[in-house]
C-alpha cells in the first residue's frame, strides 16, 4: 500500500498531487489519533506523564517520527513516537496498562468504520471527474485503509507494538516470552517487515473486511 503504485499508472500530474496530498494527510491523521488516544487513556487513568510531555495534543509535530512516517508511506507499515507513560501513576495499574495498550487500536478501528462509511457516501454521490471531489474520495479511502492497517499491525504481540504491551500486562515481568520480546522483538519486527511477512495478512483481512463493510453501507442508499 505504498505510494509507488501511482507511478506509471497513467495519472496526470494534478491527479498524482491530489493522490499524494490525500495519502499524507491520511497518514498524519491516523498516526496522531493513535498516539493521542494512548495519551488520553493514560491521563484518564491517573498518569499525567503524556500531558507533561506535550503528547496530549493533536499537533502532528508532537508525535512525528520521520523513520516511522517514511516506512508507513513507502511500505505500508509505520509508527509515531511512543507516548511516555508511568504505570506507577495509574489508579489501577493492571486496568491502566490494558486500556492504554488497546486505546490506539480502538481509535484506529473507529476511524476505519467512520471513513469507510464516508467513502461509500463520497463514491456514490460525488463526481470523481471533479478534482476536489476526487480528493475527498481518495482521502476517505486512505483514512479507512491506513487506520485499518495501523489497528491490525499494532495488535500483533511483538515488542514494541501495542499487542505485546497488552499481553505483557497479563504476565510477570520475568515471563520467558516477555523477556525474549524485550531483547529481540524489535529485530524480529524489522526482519518481518523487510521480508513482507505482514502484507499477505493485511491484504487478506482488508479485502474481506473493507469490501464487506462497503457493501453493507451501500445497502443503506440502495
Amino acid at each position: 500500500m505504498g505510494i509507488f503504485s501511482i507511478f506509471g499508472s497513467g495519472m496526470s500530474a494534478t491527479e498524482i498531487l491530489i493522490y499524494l496530498g490525500a495519502w499524507f494527510i491520511a497518514i498524519t491523521v491516523a498516526l496522531v489519533v493513535h498516539e493521542w488516544a494512548h495519551s488520553y487513556a493514560a491521563v484518564k487513568m491517573g498518569d499525567n506523564t503524556p500531558k507533561l510531555a506535550g503528547r496530549l495534543s493533536i499537533n502532528p509535530a508532537r508525535h512525528f517520527d520521520p523513520i516511522g512516517f517514511l516506512c508507513l508511506a513507502l511500505i505500508g507499515f509505520g509508527w509515531a513516537k511512543p507516548v511516555p507513560i508511568n504505570p506507577n501513576n495509574f489508579r489501577n495499574i493492571k486496568k491502566g496498562e490494558i486500556l492504554v495498550s488497546i486505546s490506539g487500536i480502538l481509535a484506529n478501528l473507529i476511524l476505519f468504520v467512520v471513513f469507510t462509511f464516508l467513502f461509500v457516501v463520497c463514491a456514490l454521490f460525488l463526481d470523481p471527474n471533479v478534482l476536489i471531489f476526487k480528493f475527498f474520495i481518495y482521502l476517505c479511502e486512505f483514512l479507512a485503509t491506513i487506520n485499518f492497517v495501523l489497528a491490525v499491525f499494532n495488535i500483533l504481540p511483538i515488542y514494541p507494538l501495542d499487542g505485546f504491551n497488552l499481553v505483557a500486562s497479563f504476565c510477570r515481568y520475568d515471563n520467558k516470552f516477555v523477556v525474549f520480546m524485550h531483547k529481540y522483538g524489535s529485530i524480529l519486527l524489522l526482519v518481518l517487515l523487510l521480508a513482507g511477512a505482514f502484507s499477505w495478512l493485511i491484504n487478506l483481512l482488508y479485502a474481506n473486511v473493507f469490501l464487506n463493510l462497503v457493501a453493507l453501507f451501500s445497502m443503506i442508499f440502495v
